[in-house]
């Protein structure tokens, strides 16, 4: 697989950033860096932690993990959990306000001209 891109995006109001790797056929792996008080992850260095990252999920051998295996976790989507899914999109609300405001989204703060 030839890698032709990359791109960095932030998301959830610049606590995470995604970095994806698009390959020549449109394949696209994407890599979620989430950023703590004391990270130093920026958009600067995300494209080589996430090389990193990479790196370590390919050379990680599931038969040195002393026998346990990594139990897939269903998203909230596909789990039927509605309370989460409800939960997921109020978070999304939060951090897109004041544009999701319908207050503010249905009254001009400009003044219209009379006729």
């Amino acid at each position: 697989m030839q890698i032709v891109g990359t791109q960095v995006h932030e998301e959830m109001g610049g606590r995470r950033l995604t970095v994806e790797f698009v390959a020549e056929g449109g394949d696209v792996i994407s890599v979620q860096l989430t950023r703590g008080e004391s990270d130093d992850v920026n958009r600067n260095n995300a494209v080589e932690k996430a090389k990193v990252m990479l790196l370590h999920a390919a050379s990680f051998d599931e038969a040195e993990s002393n026998g346990q295996r990594v139990q897939e976790e269903l998203s909230a989507r596909r789990a039927g959990d509605d309370q989460e899914l409800e939960s997921q999109l109020d978070e999304g609300l939060e951090d897109t306000f004041p544009a999701s405001d319908p207050v503010s989204a249905s009254y001009s703060s400009t003044a219209g001209a009379k006729h």
